[in-house]
């Protein structure tokens, strides 16, 4: 991975803490004016190692997606659901995940990185129930309700999407996943 480009700013105002935020592909780096050269060195290091473990944790690589899609299948539908591939996409901005059916593939759509895991969770299991059931009539939501939060899960994503004021992707209660 290329390391982003860093930003370092002083304040005078600033007197012991230091701070790290990204801003687009920038990092940038907050710290006292009076810090030292070896202090500010030290200290960047230390805040961008940080920033990249938050932004880590919050967006699951490709590969722990496939693997919670598998612990999902296992405890909500006894492993009946075999995804070929789960990944993110950045191309869905109308939903929040697809599935293929026949070739066993899931796409979630990367505006659920950073949402909490049972929300992520909730879209996994949608769409691992369309892979043995296609339509959203009655037995795809009976499966689907297995998940504990569902309801919960259906409730954020349709706040989060007037909170964001894009409209709700269509479908069952305005947050249809597909």
């Amino acid at each position: 991975m290329d390391r982003p480009e860093i930003e370092v700013r002083r304040s005078k105002r600033r007197r012991r803490t230091v701070s790290a935020y990204r801003d687009g592909d920038r990092i940038i780096v907050m710290i006292p004016a009076a810090m030292s050269q070896r202090e500010e060195t030290e200290w960047v290091e230390q805040m961008v190692a940080r920033l990249e473990k938050a932004e880590r944790r919050r967006k699951p690589s490709d590969d722990v997606l496939m693997r919670r899609a598998k612990t999902l299948s296992d405890l909500y539908f006894g492993g009946l659901a075999k995804p070929d591939s789960v990944r993110w996409v950045e191309n869905q901005n109308t939903r929040w995940g697809s599935c293929t059916p026949g070739d066993r593939s899931i796409r979630l759509s990367a505006r659920l990185q950073g949402m909490p895991a049972w929300v992520v969770d909730y879209v996994l299991v949608h769409e691992l129930a369309h892979l043995f059931e296609a339509k959203h009539n009655d037995a795809f939501w009976a499966w689907v309700e297995r998940y504990p939060q569902a309801e919960r899960a259906k409730g954020y994503l349709a706040g989060w999407s007037a909170g964001a004021r894009i409209p709700a992707p269509p479908g069952e209660d305005g947050v249809e996943i597909d």
